[in-house]
C-alpha cells in the first residue's frame, strides 16, 4: 500500500468540496480548481478528512494511488494560500521589468524578451532582479518558473544568468586554472 496514498488530507473549514464519480472540485478564498479522478481510485469525505483509495492492487492503480492524493492536497493548500516561487537575475546589465501582466527581460541579448503569462499566473518584481511567480495551480507555477529560468540559464563559468532564490551552482575553474595545472606538472 502507498504510505503517502494512506495518509488523509486535512480540509480546513473555510474550502469547500464537491466529489462526483471522476472528478473533486475544490474551492477555497483565493479561487477553485478540479481535477478527474482515473477509475480504480476513489476519494471519500469522512468529516474534516479526505481519504483515497484504490480499488485493487493493478499496478496502475498503485501507481496512481499516492499521485492523486498529493495532487488533491496540493488543491487543497492552493485554493487557500498561492503557490509561490523565486526567482534571481545575476549578471552586469540583466534586470527584468513588469509591464502590465507581462514581464520584459534584458538579458544581454541584441533584443528585449516580453514574456506573458499562463492563465491565473500573476508576476511580483522586487526592484528589477527579483522575480516572484504565484498562482493556486502548483504545476502552472512550476512550468512558468521554468520557462522563467530556460530564457537564460546560469553559466556555468561565471555563475551569470537566471536562478531559482537559493539555488547554488557548482562553478567550473575554467581555461586559465586548467593552464595552470599543466604547467606545474611539466617543469
Amino acid at each position: 500500500m502507498s504510505r503517502l496514498g494512506k495518509k488523509p488530507i486535512t480540509v480546513p473549514e473555510e474550502t469547500k468540496i464537491k466529489i462526483d464519480s471522476d472528478s473533486i472540485r475544490v474551492e477555497g478564498k483565493k479561487g477553485s480548481l478540479s481535477l478527474i479522478i482515473p477509475a480504480g481510485i476513489t476519494v471519500v469525505r469522512d468529516g474534516d478528512y479526505l481519504k483515497v483509495s484504490r480499488a485493487n492492487n493493478l499496478r496502475h492503480n498503485r501507481a496512481m494511488h499516492g499521485t492523486i492524493r498529493q495532487l488533491i492536497a496540493n488543491m487543497i493548500t492552493g485554493v487557500n494560500k498561492e503557490w509561490q516561487k523565486k526567482l534571481e537575475i545575476i549578471g552586469t546589465g540583466y534586470e527584468v521589468q513588469l509591464k502590465g501582466e507581462n514581464l520584459i527581460f534584458s538579458l544581454g541579448f541584441s533584443h528585449k524578451i516580453e514574456l506573458a503569462p499562463l492563465e491565473g499566473v500573476r508576476f511580483e518584481v522586487e526592484g528589477n532582479n527579483f522575480i516572484t511567480v504565484a498562482a493556486i495551480d502548483k504545476q502552472k507555477v512550476g512550468e512558468m518558473a521554468y520557462q522563467i529560468r530556460s530564457l537564460r540559464p546560469p553559466d556555468v563559468y561565471k555563475g551569470k544568468g537566471i536562478r531559482y532564490l537559493g539555488e547554488e551552482i557548482k562553478l567550473k575553474p575554467g581555461k586559465a586554472a586548467k593552464m595552470g595545472e599543466a604547467g606545474e606538472g611539466a617543469a
